[in-house]
């Protein structure tokens, strides 16, 4: 179902090649992977537009700073493809499919907050992430949960205390150019409870360096071809 989803939106998944295998990444500029994630709820929760509502890549660039650029799913209610001009040499932090569980009160602990946010990804049913038309393999094998839990203002230790969990692609700097990332992943609906039956379907066209550079190369390319015609 999902890779249908995919092809729907204009991405075909090469099903008879074998998947790639990315490196996972574990660090950047010595912060883990689970605290990136940590810091990407923060980086979603403190906008003043929710990133995983952006229809199309409008909101791409709010927020972002630091190494490792910051995509967004979606609330699991429609399917975006968003366009995104990403500065070279940045690391792209990817939700395949994810949950945050929060202290609503004081009666939460840490514990509990982590079975919420866990609950759904247990139940993980599929997992599809497609760059520039290859498909990826493992997906279904990166699952991060938070380090324990986390202030959402790291600065104020009576902020909401919140747990996550869930399944992430950290990528290295992508090469300068156009790329595309499409994702699909849904939880087991039979588990049932809160967002049991979520499904994510987005696509990312993503142009590292620029669109003024893509453009370039594309008058180079149709000028060489003006110039071999005969």
């Amino acid at each position: 179902m999902l890779l249908l989803a995919l092809s729907g939106m204009g991405t075909t998944a090469c099903a008879k090649e074998p998947p790639v295998t990315v490196p996972m990444v574990q660090t950047v500029d010595g912060v883990t992977l689970a605290e990136w994630t940590a810091r990407w709820w923060r980086w979603a929760d403190d906008q003043w537009v929710a990133p995983y509502l952006d229809p199309d890549g409008r909101f791409c660039q709010v927020g972002q700073s630091g190494p490792v650029w910051f995509l967004a799913g979606t609330n699991g209610r429609f399917q975006p493809k968003r366009e995104c001009v990403i500065p070279e040499g940045k690391h792209l932090l990817l939700p395949v499919i994810n949950m945050i569980s929060y202290g609503v009160d004081e009666s939460a602990t840490c514990a509990s907050l982590q079975d919420g946010a866990a609950v759904n990804n247990d139940n993980l049913l599929s997992a599809v992430v497609v760059l520039d038309g290859k498909l990826l393999d493992d997906v279904s094998k990166r699952r991060v949960s938070s380090e324990g839990c986390f202030r959402m203002d790291p600065d104020d230790e009576d902020s909401t205390l919140a747990a996550a969990d869930g399944y992430w692609l950290l990528l290295k700097p992508l090469p300068r150019g156009r790329h595309t990332l499409s994702v699909g992943a849904n939880y087991d609906t039979r588990q049932g409870g809160d967002y049991s039956g979520m499904q994510q379907t987005f696509e990312y066209v993503l142009y590292v360096g620029g669109k003024d550079y893509m453009a370039l190369n594309e008058q180079d390319a149709s000028a060489a071809k003006g110039r071999s015609a005969p």
